[in-house]
């Protein structure tokens, strides 16, 4: 499975850019959710000329298996405006999958205020949805079978893999 990544950001530029028209959202707050979601973020944010500066998350302290896997080693911290009270913010990760990610990236973010609203951007929408969180700008939808997993590798360039599990070892492709 081959993807054009370059193809898919700039579609995905147009369709927030758009988005963002439709709903006379304007200076909205760009957030990225480490890792990748920073990776993909960086792309659009560029692509859009957004004049704010780039906000990340580090949901590590938020996931809800916090307490059965312990702290992620490579936290990183957190960067946005102290204040996000009424404002629009563009929340970016690469792979939506579960859903609980996006949960734990929009706990954090209500720590920090109240938006006005949380517009979801995600490279890859796979199916294996167990919370009821879906994105409005979706780069490529895949359907993965059980034991295969996609994966962002970057930041430069970004290319996607396909992961395989075989037993107890994983096997990786290029997409």
């Amino acid at each position: 499975m081959q993807f054009d990544i370059d193809n898919l950001l700039s579609q995905m530029a147009k369709d927030l850019a758009s988005y963002l028209s439709n709903r006379s959202i304007e200076n909205p707050l760009m957030v990225g959710i480490h890792t990748g979601g920073v990776w993909v973020a960086n792309h659009l944010h560029t692509r859009l000329k957004v004049q704010e500066p780039l906000g990340m998350l580090d949901i590590s302290f938020y996931r809800d298996d916090f307490s059965r896997i312990g702290v992620n080693p490579k936290v990183k911290p957190s960067s946005l405006p102290p204040d996000i009270d009424g404002r629009h913010i563009v929340l970016v990760d690469d792979v939506l999958y579960t859903g609980r990610t996006t949960r734990a990236a929009l706990n954090e973010l209500f720590d920090y205020g109240r938006p006005a609203s949380v517009i979801l951007v995600v490279l890859i929408e796979r199916n294996g949805r167990e919370l009821p969180i879906y994105a409005d700008i979706i780069g490529k939808r895949l359907e993965l079978k059980g034991k295969e997993n996609v994966k962002l590798a970057g930041p430069e360039p970004l290319k996607l893999n396909i992961l395989v599990k075989k037993e107890d070892k994983v096997e990786q492709s290029a997409a």
